[in-house]
């Protein structure tokens, strides 16, 4: 018997418990069945945790445990629509919120129709509504309801927000998040995993937002595609929860499936000033876990940067040469934290904004900005001569504050898509909230480390927390049942597509090049955004950054066949990028490539996505030439066509790359039809 030893505390006691139960963790994961077995990444600690169907292995196709949605109203009606279309009762999350963050200019009876449609479709299914005004939905999720460990999917591109908190936090179209919603599950290819081992610390006046934009400069905009982007190192010891959201909200950038940083001492501290300490979880991945790939960042060499125009991997330092800037905005789901405004409010404190420069701001909740206004912060932006707009996406969706003609625009946001601001010919170039603050003084793009000392943010000991935006779904399931739909007269039907046929044959009516953006197939502008629940009326502007007569091309040919190049469909989640062209009657889409949710949105909707197989077929193709699909369903059983083009009497290989579900739901005609069927 071991002699008890008095000096030893409860303590000791509990640590030396907690590593024999590691001890033993670690044997069971090295032996079992006789295989050596690495350690697990964060990543499928949580896939695993929470494993529905499939085997668990890059590339299969699996189902996962979903415990919480989000929405926003841009995407939301869509998605309200499917899922008042499956007449569930409420639910099967945890918690699902729908928030009001994009269409806020209520010009028009449009966006108040919409946010009353989702105000009362939420009430209906057991929804959290959060009011136009509570601030972005992915800044808000990250205060409020974010947890670690679980499983979060969204309708926007910009959901992996959440995975600074240690969660899986995807973002989805509609569709899914509206299945997603109903049955409680998300079906996904199971990712390679992407190290991000962060070494150092970042030097003075250098960000998140950098850190990021490295990433971006070495992985490119595609290097993320079929891969969760994991951090790790010593490095992120000095990034707090909402740094981390920065870097995670950009990973949508890289085409990633997602983001995660681990669960730690850092994310308690974020969840003790959030008053839900109660929510804290550790997440750690083994210390001798497998990764797919690995990039290495040595903070301690990384400097201000900026993406130039127009795509967030074309990033350079600073340059010296002056670049004149005209509009500078700040917020923003990225850089719209507490911190960031505090940066910003001890950088412009006592100082004037440069005559020559707009600098609008946007907190990125209710919370921020009532913790600025009552601290002083407030009054020192309007002092310096900043406007302060709603806590919302604003000019980062288009909604607002379109740079001038030919302007020059910085902005902390985490797209600069030409067009995507509202004005054409614009500069938008991508930088950290210290870079914006600094140029606002000069008027030109401007290196922070010239401000002097670095700035040092005190925080809180507390958040101010309040549920005063939030409309909290009645308890009375009976209640609930007897809510009315509110549907206004903008608000069209959903597009079903038809059954899937055997053969058809239509023209090419438009052939595009690399890296087309969901912002080129549906336009996101002020103009546009009241018409997201009506397509018919959307469909008028399908591809119209491209060319002007796309509708009129689909309209004569009786729909068609769109050849795009490589990242075919980048960007966004919105589904309408799908469902414009299943409404003018597209058929297929044959790319190079394709962005992982847009493919997703296409088979949604039943539309054929396929790759060339030889890139050089390609360049063969011409618009309004004339091709043919024969043998469909037992060519998207062997995952290869042939496809004829009748037009120069050729013939090309392309294949289809999807699992035995998505082939039934193509063979539905879209994901709601076989969602509604017997053999979902």
């Amino acid at each position: 018997m071991t002699k008890y030893d008095k000096n030893i505390s409860f303590k000791d006691v509990l640590d030396n418990l907690k590593l024999y139960n590691n001890t033993i963790d670690t044997i069971y994961r090295r032996i079992l069945g006789g295989n050596l077995i690495m350690g697990m990444s964060l990543t499928y600690k949580i896939l695993s945790n929470n494993l529905i169907k499939g085997e668990l292995k890059a590339g299969n196709e699996i189902a996962v445990r979903v415990h919480q949605t989000l929405t926003q109203d841009s995407t939301g009606t869509m998605a309200y629509l499917q899922l008042n279309s499956m007449n569930i009762e409420d639910v099967a999350t945890e918690v699902s919120v729908a928030y009001v963050d994009h269409n806020m200019l209520q010009s028009s009876f449009e966006n108040a129709d919409d946010h009353e449609f989702i105000k009362t479709s939420a009430a209906r299914h057991n929804i959290v509504f959060s009011k136009p005004g509570n601030g972005i939905c992915h800044r808000l999720h990250l205060e409020k309801f974010g947890k670690p460990g679980k499983i979060l999917i969204g309708s926007d591109s910009h959901t992996p927000t959440g995975g600074g908190l240690g969660m899986i936090a995807i973002g989805a179209g509609g569709l899914d998040v509206a299945i997603g919603m109903a049955r409680g599950l998300y079906y996904l290819k199971a990712p390679k995993v992407y190290n991000i081992e962060l070494k150092g610390k970042l030097q003075p006046w250098v960000s998140a937002k950098d850190i990021i934009l490295h990433v971006l400069r070495k992985l490119t905009v595609k290097g993320g595609v079929g891969y969760v982007m994991e951090y790790t190192g010593e490095g992120i010891n000095c990034l707090s929860v909402e740094d981390r959201a920065t870097i995670t909200n950009m990973g949508a950038e890289l085409g990633a499936t997602t983001s995660i940083f681990p669960s730690d001492e850092l994310t308690r501290d974020f969840f003790i000033k959030q008053s839900r300490e109660e929510d804290y979880i550790e997440m750690l991945p083994d210390e001798d876990a497998e990764y797919d790939e690995k990039l290495v960042v040595n903070l301690d060499e990384l400097v201000p940067l900026a993406a130039f125009p127009h795509s967030p991997d074309n990033v350079h330092e600073i340059p010296e040469e002056k670049i004149k800037v005209d509009q500078i905005a700040i917020g923003s789901c990225t850089n719209s934290s507490y911190s960031d405004f505090m940066k910003l409010a001890a950088i412009l404190d006592g100082k004037s904004v440069h005559p020559d420069v707009s600098l609008v701001l946007s907190p990125g909740s209710s919370s921020i900005m009532k913790m600025v206004s009552e601290n002083g912060a407030l009054s020192k932006f309007i002092a310096a001569g900043a406007r302060l707009l709603e806590a919302a996406c604003g000019p980062c969706i288009g909604m607002g504050q379109a740079p001038k003609s030919n302007g020059i625009s910085l902005r902390t946001f985490n797209r600069n898509f030409k067009g995507r601001c509202g004005t054409m010919d614009a500069g938008v170039y991508l930088v950290s909230t210290e870079t914006a603050a600094a140029s606002a003084l000069t008027g030109y793009l401007t290196d922070p480390r010239e401000l002097g000392d670095e700035i040092k943010v005190d925080f809180p000991e507390k958040y101010d927390v309040s549920d005063n935006y939030y409309i909290y779904p009645s308890t009375d399931k009976q209640e609930r049942a007897n809510v009315e739909i509110v549907m206004g007269p903008n608000i069209k039907p959903f597009p079903v597509g038809e059954k899937l046929k055997d053969s058809f044959i239509k023209k090419v009516i438009l052939k595009t090049k690399d890296n087309i953006t969901t912002d080129d197939i549906c336009p996101s502008n002020a103009a546009l955004l009241p018409f997201r629940s009506n397509i018919p009326k959307l469909s008028e502007h399908c591809f119209q950054t491209i060319i002007p007569d796309f509708k009129e091309r689909a309209e004569k040919n009786n729909g068609g066949i769109i050849v795009g190049g490589d990242n075919y469909g980048q960007g966004s989640s919105r589904e309408h990028a799908a469902l414009l062209p299943l409404y003018l009657g597209i058929k297929a889409v044959i790319a190079k490539s394709f962005a992982r949710i847009h493919k997703a949105n296409l088979i949604n909707s039943g539309i054929l996505p396929l790759e060339f197989i030889s890139s050089a077929d390609y360049d063969s193709i011409d618009e309004y030439d004339e091709l043919e699909l024969t043998d469909i369903k037992e060519s998207l059983l062997k995952g290869e066509f042939i496809v004829k083009n009748r037009t120069k009497n050729t013939e090309f290989k392309v294949k289809f790359n999807g699992s035995e579900r998505e082939l039934k739901i193509l063979g539905y005609g879209g994901y709601l039809s076989f969602a509604m069927s017997d053999e979902f």
